[in-house]
């Protein structure tokens, strides 16, 4: 890679997904309903986004062909509709089941690139994947519960694993027509429609019964949301939708490091080899993109 951006965005994408992993952090604590964090995740951060997509000068549009909305809010009703389904999950399944399940997103993500967009991976690309999720079972798998009494919640884990996959993916190919700030607002906007009405028909709680709360939702929706998220959709201009999945999986990691350090859960050496092997999995990929593919014979 030689542009400037190029060169920043595995940083960004790495630093974005560190900071998402405090969003479990902060519903599990927010005093809220899981639908309820979603929407006040989202609501919270378009006033900042909105202010900085005025204030801030624009790049120059990327073509000159119309560049419709309407793809935009489809991604961010896929964002909500994982967040949301993340969220639900947690109340039906152990919270490392819906985090596990949930984070089969690069599965859903390279196949798609593959057969909608011709993107051609390696066998290199294929054993980094696979060792990833290892890794990412390995480092939850003390708390892994299987059995039907979690089917339920398994399934919505793994249906916010497809409609984060198609988030991933809009906001990779849409990345190309807008800049960063533009795909965040429209795309939050989105999801904050969405996620209201779903947290009324839920009957959850939706006002944060104290200032304790509130700064926990704020600390969700700038942290994990404008940060980390941003970073994320800034990150996805420049890397293949597929390898900047497969990174996202940084996310299980720090989530653990952070609920070790600031809720005294257990972080061992199984779970230190975990994030081991989720690390190596992603330099595979990263080694493995490096590398060019050779080109089908025609």
């Amino acid at each position: 890679m030689s542009h400037p951006h190029e060169r920043r965005a595995l940083p960004a994408l790495v630093l974005g997904a560190v900071l998402i992993g405090l969003a479990p952090i902060f519903v599990r604590t927010a005093g809220v309903g899981p639908s309820a964090a979603a929407f006040w995740r989202l609501a919270l951060a378009l006033p900042l986004l909105g202010l900085l997509l005025w204030r801030l000068p624009q790049p120059p549009a990327a073509s000159d062909t119309p560049r419709p909305l309407r793809w935009l809010w489809l991604a961010g009703v896929f964002f909500a509709a994982d967040l949301a389904l993340w969220h639900q999950s947690i109340r039906w399944t152990s919270v490392a089941n819906a985090t596990l399940l949930a984070n089969m997103a690069p599965v859903f993500v390279t196949l798609a690139a593959w057969r909608l967009y011709g993107e051609r991976v390696s066998g290199r690309y294929i054993i980094g994947l696979a060792l990833a999720l290892v890794g990412a079972a390995t480092l939850m798998a003390d708390s892994l519960q299987i059995g039907p009494e979690t089917a339920f919640g398994d399934l919505l884990g793994i249906a916010a694993a497809v409609f984060y996959a198609g988030y991933l993916l809009g906001v990779s190919r849409q990345r190309r027509q807008f800049n960063t700030l533009q795909v965040m607002f429209w795309t939050t906007a989105a999801g904050a429609l969405l996620t209201l009405p779903l947290t009324l028909a839920m009957g959850e709680t939706l006002w944060p019964p104290d200032l304790r709360a509130w700064s926990l939702l704020f600390g969700l929706a700038v942290l994990s949301h404008v940060g980390g998220q941003g970073l994320i959709a800034y990150a996805l201009a420049h890397l293949p939708a597929s390898f900047s999945s497969v990174s996202l999986l940084v996310q299980p990691v720090a989530a653990s490091l952070f609920a070790w350090v600031l809720l005294s859960e257990r972080f061992g050496a199984q779970q230190a080899i975990g994030g081991v092997v989720v690390l190596s999995g992603i330099v595979l990929c990263r080694l493995a993109l490096l590398q060019p593919v050779p080109a089908r014979p025609s």
